[in-house]
C-alpha cells in the first residue's frame, strides 16, 4: 500500500501522455494527406519569422493591450509547467519537492512561478471578460456559436482553476513547512500564496496535509486533462504555431503560385519542336486536378494552418469584404477546413482508408458566395499572429471553380473572354484601345 499513490500516479501519466500521443498521431496523419510541397527554401528567414513571430509574439503586440496580455498568459503559463518535471519526479517515486536541494535558485523560481501564475489568473479574466461582458464584435460572429464559443470558455476556465490551485497547494505546503510537518522541508519563497495563510491558520496538520494533497493531485491531473483537451480544441495552436511559422509564407503576399500542370501545358505550347497533337506516352501521368475542392487536395502546409487556426477572428475583422456584409470570413475559411480534414480522419478510423462519403470542402462546407467575395487584398494573411493563410485556400478552390467547372462569376467571364479576344478586359478591339483619350 506504500507505493499506491506512486502506482495511480504512473498509470495516471502513462494513460494521459499515451492518449495525447495517440491524438496527436491522427493530427499528423491528416495533414499528411494532403500534396507535399518543398520548403527547404529560405531557411535562415524561416527561423528569424519562428523567433520573431512565433516565440517573440510580434504580430500580437499590434493590439497592445490584449498582445502583451496574451503574452504573459503565453510565458507565464509554459514556466509554470516547468515546476510539472518536478511534480512529476516527486510522483513517480514519492519524494516531495525533489529539487529544493537548489536552495536560494528553488526559492526564486517558486517566486517567480508564483509571480507568473497571479499574472496569468489576471489575464484569463481579462480574456473573460472581453468575450463575454464587453462582447467584443470578432469573438460573437456567425462561426463562433456553439462550441466554438464554449470551447474558448472552456480554456480559460481551465487555465483560472489550474493557477488557483496551484497557488492553494504552494500556500497549504507553506503552512505546513511553518508547523514543521514530516516530509515538508522549509523551501521555496512564496510572494503571492503567502497571503492564502489567514485563511488556514486555525486548520489543523492533516487537514492542511489533505488540502496540499488534493490540490497536488487535482493540478497534475488537470494538466494531463487540458493537455489530451488540446487536440480538440482550437487551443491545438500552443504546439502548432512555431512548425506553422516555420512554413509560413517567406515571398511577396502579393506573388501567386502558378500552376506546374499549366506551366508545364504553356511550355509545350511554346516548343517549337513539340507536337501539340501527339498523343500521352501510355505510362504518362494522368492530368493534375487544377486548383481544390475538397480538403485532400490542398497543401500539408494549407491543412497544418488550418489545424493552427486560434479562431482569435483578427483575420476576419481586417477583412474588407466582411467589413462591407459579404458572407466572406477567413477565419471561417479556417475552421471549414480543419472541420472538413477531422470528418475525412474519422472516415478514416472507421474503414481503414479514405471511403467517399459525397461530401467536399466546396459547397458542403464553404459557399462559392464566400469565395467571389475575396478581394485578395491579403489583409488577412498580414493580421494573423501565427502567419496562417486562408487566402491561399480561397485562390485554390477558385482554380478549380474556374479550370475544373468554368464556373466563374458572369463578370469574370466576360473579362477573361475580353483579355483573351482583345488584349483588355473592356469590349473593345485593340484598335479601339485608346479611344478614351479623345474624350478626355
Amino acid at each position: 500500500m506504500q507505493y499506491l499513490p506512486n502506482i495511480i500516479f504512473l498509470v495516471a501519466l502513462v494513460l494521459g501522455i499515451g492518449y495525447f500521443t495517440k491524438n496527436i498521431r491522427k493530427v499528423i496523419r491528416n495533414i499528411k494527406l494532403g500534396r507535399a510541397e518543398d520548403h527547404s527554401d529560405h531557411t535562415k528567414e524561416r527561423w528569424s519569422n519562428v523567433v520573431r513571430i512565433a516565440l517573440g509574439q510580434s504580430k500580437m503586440v499590434v493590439r497592445p493591450i490584449a498582445g502583451i496580455l496574451h503574452i504573459i498568459v503565453y510565458v507565464g503559463f509554459i514556466i509554470i509547467n516547468i515546476e510539472v518535471l518536478e511534480i512529476i519526479i516527486d510522483g513517480i517515486f514519492g519524494t516531495h519537492r525533489i529539487f529544493a536541494f537548489l536552495g536560494p535558485v528553488y526559492d526564486y523560481l517558486i517566486a517567480s512561478f508564483e509571480i507568473l501564475a497571479f499574472l496569468v489568473l489576471l489575464g484569463v479574466i481579462f480574456f473573460w471578460t472581453r468575450r463575454n461582458i464587453q462582447k467584443i464584435r470578432r469573438f460573437w460572429a456567425n462561426e463562433m456559436k456553439g462550441w466554438p464559443k464554449n470551447d474558448a470558455n472552456y480554456i480559460l476556465y481551465f487555465e483560472m482553476v489550474l493557477m488557483v490551485l496551484f497557488l492553494t497547494m504552494n500556500a497549504a505546503d507553506l503552512q505546513l513547512q511553518r508547523l514543521g510537518a514530516e516530509h515538508y522541508v522549509e523551501a521555496g519563497m512564496y510572494p503571492v500564496s503567502q497571503y492564502f495563510l489567514p485563511l488556514l491558520d486555525s486548520l489543523s496538520e492533516g487537514t492542511l496535509i489533505l488540502i496540499e494533497r488534493t490540490a497536488w493531485w487535482l493540478h497534475i491531473l488537470g494538466i494531463l486533462v487540458f493537455l489530451n483537451y488540446l487536440y480538440f480544441s482550437k487551443h491545438l495552436h500552443i504546439m502548432l504555431a512555431f512548425p506553422n511559422v516555420y512554413f509560413g509564407r517567406v515571398v511577396p503576399k502579393g506573388k501567386f503560385n502558378n500552376l506546374a500542370s499549366v506551366t508545364k501545358e504553356v511550355e509545350l505550347m511554346m516548343d517549337p519542336n513539340a507536337d501539340p497533337f501527339a498523343a500521352p506516352a501510355d505510362d504518362a501521368e494522368a492530368p493534375a486536378k487544377f486548383g481544390a475542392s475538397d480538403a485532400m487536395d490542398l497543401s500539408r502546409v494549407q491543412l497544418l494552418n488550418a489545424y493552427t487556426c486560434t479562431e482569435c477572428g483578427r483575420c476576419t475583422s481586417e477583412c474588407p469584404a466582411n467589413q462591407t456584409g459579404k458572407k466572406l470570413s477567413p477565419r471561417k475559411i479556417m475552421m471549414d477546413t480543419r472541420d472538413r480534414m477531422e470528418e475525412i480522419g474519422k472516415n478514416i478510423d472507421k474503414h481503414g482508408e479514405f471511403q467517399p462519403d459525397g461530401k467536399q470542402l466546396l459547397d458542403d462546407y464553404i459557399t462559392r458566395e464566400e469565395l467571389w467575395a475575396c478581394t485578395t487584398c491579403n489583409a488577412c494573411v498580414e493580421a494573423c499572429p501565427v502567419s496562417i493563410d486562408p487566402l491561399s485556400i480561397i485562390m485554390d478552390m477558385r482554380q478549380y471553380l474556374v479550370m475544373e467547372q468554368s464556373a466563374a462569376p458572369n463578370e469574370l467571364n466576360v473579362a477573361m473572354t475580353n483579355i483573351e479576344n482583345n488584349g483588355a478586359p473592356w469590349p473593345y478591339n485593340q484598335m479601339d484601345r485608346l479611344n478614351w483619350k479623345n474624350e478626355a
